[in-house]
């Protein structure tokens, strides 16, 4: 069974390609300084001849639901949708920060995800490894960094861009037990969501297009100015 996955979670989004037998086949990373929708089909495109396939070779489809950044979240989503649609085959949806975390696997300390959710809060979620997989400490919520810290207990790896962005509160929070990956650990994986979609696929865990919708946590801008219930 092959997976083509598409993270776009945040501003550095990317498409991995996985096979059930091969393993990774291909990864690829863009920085979309713009918008996600200028480059990622044709990302998707590129992924797909590097790795010598055609969209038909593709048997199911996965994406990150979020949270993370509202636009980017919806063109990963229209994209899966639309490719779903076009070749028949089913889409299996992974949790970003969930994925995230698995850049750190065999971690004896707790793992907190955090993306920047601007007005001054992240997302975040906390899991810990246990045996052959993460469970998960506390759920995804949307927390100002301060909260979160001091919610916290002994060492933890802070990581993703809100702990970039918050490293001098965190620290001044928990001191020596904030701990920091390298900076190339500290972005989200293609491969973490082909790697997690792979597994639900061959439980044949999958998610209706129609259903699909992003895990955005909280209101985006446009739906609070619209006055959404």
């Amino acid at each position: 069974m092959k997976i083509l996955a598409i993270e776009t979670s945040t501003m550095l989004g990317g498409v991995a390609i996985m096979d059930e037998a091969e393993g990774l086949i291909i990864e690829t990373r863009l920085n979309v300084k713009t918008t996600h929708s200028e480059r990622l089909m044709t990302e998707v495109d590129h992924a797909l001849k590097q790795a010598g396939l055609g969209i038909s070779d593709i048997d199911v489809f996965g994406v990150a639901i979020g949270p993370g950044s509202f636009t980017g979240l919806r063109i990963g989503l229209s994209t899966v949708k639309g490719v779903s649609y076009a070749t028949g085959k089913p889409i299996v949806s992974v949790p970003s920060l969930e994925a995230f975390a698995w850049n750190f696997p065999y971690s004896e300390h707790p793992v907190c995800t955090m993306f920047d959710a601007r007005k001054k809060e992240v997302y975040a979620a906390v899991f810990q490894w246990r045996d052959i997989g993460f469970e998960r400490v506390m759920d995804e919520t949307s927390i100002k960094p301060a909260d979160l810290v001091k919610s916290l207990e002994g060492k933890v790896i802070f990581a993703g861009e809100g702990a970039l962005l918050y490293r001098e509160t965190i620290v001044e929070i928990a001191g020596e037990n904030a701990l920091f990956p390298a900076l190339h650990s500290m972005v989200p994986s293609p491969s973490n969501v082909a790697s997690l979609g792979l597994r639900k696929a061959l439980r044949g865990d999958f998610t209706e297009p129609v259903s699909l919708v992003p895990y955005y946590i909280r209101k985006s801008e446009a739906e609070i100015k619209m006055g959404d219930p």
